[in-house]
């Protein structure tokens, strides 16, 4: 287990080590009504886990663009870090992929799913698989881990304080040009845009995303638009 004398985070961002899930940490520290910018992690021999607590400002629509941002923050560090083969692309549900295979995954977690609310908090955190818990990882070829791909060099916590970094750089970014330039990043990351797909009871054609990152999905002339609030997880 890291100590939070090891990071050295950015300015507004603080660390507290989480001795179980890192993400119910998080929660349960927003619940009593810490302060945003609390990042909980946890960093165990066969996986990365973090969570940063945000205090929204705006309706829980506006803010779900957190959800997106993390994302690309993580990919942003590992892109710093990890060799240059090496490539991590998003699923428009939270997934992480590297080299094409399913590594971990965001979430997103809020005291309300009501899409005009402002929430009191909202908490997004993400699990990162190390190494496979056996000698088989070519048994599941559509899941990975991140060591397998090449990435034995990029230390944890080094990981941690990159994302941090580049979290808080696109914050700046979203707080000062909007959607805009999170939408261009995005977009360049995606994992099967233009392709068909499934996404709860809905299915066909991912064609793109609305002002708030929803699914676009095409059924024929049909257009259905899936919010990202679809994906948030209430905890009061």
């Amino acid at each position: 287990m890291s100590t939070v004398a090891e990071l050295s985070l950015p300015p507004l961002i603080w660390a507290e080590p989480a001795s179980g899930d890192a993400l119910d940490h998080a929660c349960m520290r927003a619940a009593a009504g810490c302060d945003s910018g609390l990042v909980s992690y946890r960093l165990a021999a066969d996986k990365l886990q973090a969570a940063l607590v945000f205090a929204p400002e705006v309706p829980l629509a506006r803010a779900m663009a957190m959800l997106p941002l993390c994302g690309v923050s993580l990919q942003n560090a590992l892109g710093a870090l990890a060799p240059p083969e090496v490539a991590m692309h998003l699923d428009w549900n939270g997934g992480i992929r590297i080299n094409g295979a399913t590594c971990g995954r965001f979430r997103a977690i809020a005291p309300t799913f009501e899409p005009q609310a402002v929430p009191d908090w909202l908490v997004i955190g993400f699990a990162l698989p190390l190494i496979p818990p056996d000698d088989h990882p070519g048994d599941t070829p559509d899941r990975t881990w991140l060591y397998v791909e090449g990435c034995a060099d990029v230390s944890p916590p080094a990981l941690l304080e990159a994302w941090a970094r580049h979290t808080l750089h696109w914050i700046n970014r979203w707080e000062q040009e909007g959607n805009r330039p999170l939408h261009g990043e995005w977009r360049a990351l995606a994992h099967g845009l233009g392709e068909d797909m499934v996404q709860g009871d809905a299915s066909g054609q991912f064609s793109g995303i609305d002002e708030d990152f929803g699914m676009l999905l095409r059924d024929g002339e049909t257009i259905r638009l899936i919010p990202l609030t679809e994906l948030v997880e209430v905890r009061r």
